[in-house]
């Protein structure tokens, strides 16, 4: 009982921080990687993190396959916002407000004061049980009467205390956070009014749970409270009104029509983009829903007429080449990402979809030229584990087997399949020259000690 009791206190406070943070350590979180929407993401956040003094500690927005719209810290180098928050969005400053509130939690060190509090938290309800069952143990030796039956409550009483003053301390945080990003956007020359309006859509859905529940067990302050002190400050700003640039606003609409037509029905995604519309946003949706749903031909049509209206947008090139390089058509593919790569100043996963065109293509030239473009955007993006294998394979069809060796090895690797990472390290290792570049690195994830959590 008293186990459990403790337990129960040790996870209640910030049960999702401590699951998003072990799942992120992981790599368990349910990522989703679009070159397009995270350099969006990345033009949004940069001046937040400019004004938080936090530009040099190569923080990155990570997308959540959820729909549900929210977003998180659970380290202090990563931002995690669920695809629903952006497609729900409606203006770049909404988004922007929410990626600055989770900017002020890494920079008031939010994630390791609350582990702090937790450890304070598990000690004291570790007392407070002691006491209670020691009361209990007097009441019994001197056959105090009710005793018994008041028993669990003198047992959880503390704990309850200890409870509330966790959730306290975490909705204490959350308004600093906010407080914070209102400093942030004014020092960017933005508004906080996407932060009001985000807040709004939380009022209304806290609307019937602040009735049932006691407002002093919500780990976060209710969205009415939050909104009456954003208010305040917000319309302070002499930036209350400024709205976002028409380029900025369209580029989130693009965003927001690639993941429509990624994730919504065709049905669905008519009513949102009628057949009338044939606004830049809804083409892009229309072709990435057929893309999504197999129909090639008009995928490729589609793409094509976004590509003559503007043909230097590198991310409709990308989805030429991954309709063709999906449907089977690798060679065909090719050109297309070529461009990308070229129009993007290559971003790694334009090239690392390029690498596994001109791997699929066959020929020995075509997994050279794979090599070279996998290695660049390995530099970039290290631990992505499907580059790796198709730099394997690339290796391998180059004839260099010593590195189609590490290279699986580091695919292994970034899988979290430790047992066959140092199997594979170990046989490149063996045809590496000792002391040579790729020795060492086989040497790396052979001396890597596996955390216990991980080990399989």
């Amino acid at each position: 009982m008293a186990k459990r009791g403790v337990a129960a206190l040790a996870t209640a406070a910030i049960l999702f921080t401590h699951a998003g943070q072990a799942l992120a350590q992981q790599g368990r979180l349910p990522v989703l990687r679009d070159a397009e929407s995270e350099e969006l993401l990345r033009d949004y956040t940069r001046p937040i993190l400019k004004a938080a003094r936090l530009s040099q500690q190569n923080i990155e927005v990570v997308i959540i396959n959820s729909r549900e719209f929210n977003a998180f810290v659970a380290d202090g180098r990563r931002i995690f916002v669920n695809y629903g928050a952006l497609y729900e969005s409606t203006t770049p400053n909404q988004i922007i407000g929410v990626l600055a509130h989770e900017t002020g939690h890494i920079a008031g060190g939010h994630l390791a004061r609350i582990r702090d509090q937790l450890a304070s938290a598990q000690t004291a309800a570790i007392i407070a049980m002691i006491l209670g069952a020691a009361a209990l143990g007097a009441g019994a030796a001197t056959n105090a009467r009710g005793l018994g039956e008041a028993a669990p409550g003198v047992i959880m009483a503390p704990q309850e205390v200890i409870r509330r003053t966790l959730l306290s301390y975490q909705r204490g945080q959350e308004e600093a956070a906010d407080r914070a990003a209102i400093t942030y956007l004014n020092a960017t020359g933005q508004s906080a009014r996407g932060m009001i309006e985000t807040f709004g859509r939380f009022q209304q859905q806290q609307l019937f749970l602040t009735q049932q529940v006691d407002p002093y067990l919500l780990s976060h302050p209710t969205a009415t409270n939050r909104i009456a002190l954003l208010e305040r400050l917000a319309q302070a700003s002499p930036h209350y009104n400024k709205k976002d640039s028409a380029d900025l606003q369209f580029r989130h609409d693009m965003m927001r029509a690639k993941i429509a037509g990624y994730f919504e029905k065709p049905d669905a995604l008519a009513r949102r983009y009628a057949p009338s519309n044939n606004s830049l946003p809804a083409q892009y949706a229309r072709a990435m829903s057929s893309y999504r749903w197999s129909n090639v031909g008009a995928a490729i049509r589609q793409v094509d007429a976004l590509i003559a209206q503007q043909p230097n947008n590198p991310y409709f090139h990308e989805l030429k080449g991954q309709v063709l390089l999906e449907s089977g058509r690798a060679r065909e593919a090719i050109p297309p990402l070529r461009r990308a790569v070229e129009l993007s100043k290559g971003t790694p996963l334009i090239r690392m979809m390029l690498g596994q065109a001109l791997v699929q293509g066959g020929s020995k030239e075509d997994a050279e030229e794979a090599i070279r473009e996998l290695r660049f955007a390995l530099q970039r993006e290290p631990n992505v584990a499907f580059a790796h294998r198709t730099l394997a394979t690339a290796y391998a069809r180059a004839g260099d087997r010593a590195n189609a060796d590490l290279s699986a090895a580091y695919a292994a690797f970034n899988d979290a399949d430790f047992k066959a990472a140092k199997t594979l390290a170990t046989r490149a290792q063996r045809t590496f020259k000792v002391g040579s570049p790729g020795w060492l690195r086989a040497d790396d994830i052979l001396k890597f000690q596996v955390p216990k959590i991980n080990q399989r």
